[in-house]
């Protein structure tokens, strides 16, 4: 869906941090797109019947987010941030990153499963995205990475590891599109995503080996 003219200018930019109100506006906006796209999928989202749902008038609705995609991307990353918090509350398990984060993901993707046009209406929308949503899609990329770091017990990746995650995250994109169109099993997401967090095992640090102590000096010759 095309962005309603004029509605880019009016947008509220991301460095303008939203009043008490404006995000409270904003989370009924992204609820209400949930609930519509999970109702009825992609097709579902209707810019009229998001601000009927939410209560809030259409051209209001427009300077959040001036098209249908917008919308949907922004869903995306609101859900990905509840997951988030959802997974903190129990941390993965596994004893190596590479375990921990497979788990992370899989559990993230089954609470997507269990919303399938939900989640078809949000990957539907990324893979629809033009630069125009590079903000949106960014965010959900950002949100990701977040996850898969966490899970990892990582603050300072090496750029190995961050290129890791970055392979990572488009697999498991990948994975949501493949089953979503009903290519792919969860038991193929399940090793396609297993497979690819082996590189953050791959793309560890490697230790560096302690210097030999030196040798001790030669007895002196008493002779």
């Amino acid at each position: 869906m095309a962005a309603k003219p004029g509605a880019g200018t009016a947008r509220t930019s991301p460095a303008s941090p939203l009043t008490e109100r404006q995000e409270a506006r904003r989370r009924s906006i992204l609820r209400a797109s949930a609930r519509l796209a999970g109702r009825g999928g992609f097709d579902a989202v209707q810019m009229r019947e998001v601000a009927e749902s939410s209560q809030v008038a259409l051209g209001t609705l427009y300077r959040y987010f001036p098209s249908k995609i917008h919308l949907l991307v922004a869903t995306m990353q609101d859900q990905l941030e509840h997951m988030h918090g959802t997974l903190r509350k129990k941390p993965p398990t596994g004893e190596t990153a590479a375990e921990r984060v497979a788990e992370t993901l899989m559990r993230a993707f089954r609470a997507l499963q269990r919303e399938p046009q939900l989640a078809d209406a949000m990957v539907r929308a990324l893979t629809f995205a033009d630069r125009s949503v590079s903000p949106e899609v960014d965010q959900v990329s950002r949100q990701t990475t977040m996850i898969i770091l966490d899970s990892m017990g990582l603050e300072n990746p090496t750029p190995d590891q961050l290129s890791a995650v970055r392979v990572i995250e488009h697999t498991w994109h990948s994975a949501l599109i493949t089953w979503l169109s009903g290519r792919a099993s969860i038991a193929q997401v399940k090793i396609d995503i297993e497979t690819a967090c082996r590189l953050i095992d791959l793309a560890a640090p490697t230790p560096t080996p302690a210097p030999a102590p030196a040798p001790a000096p030669a007895p002196k010759n008493s002779d």
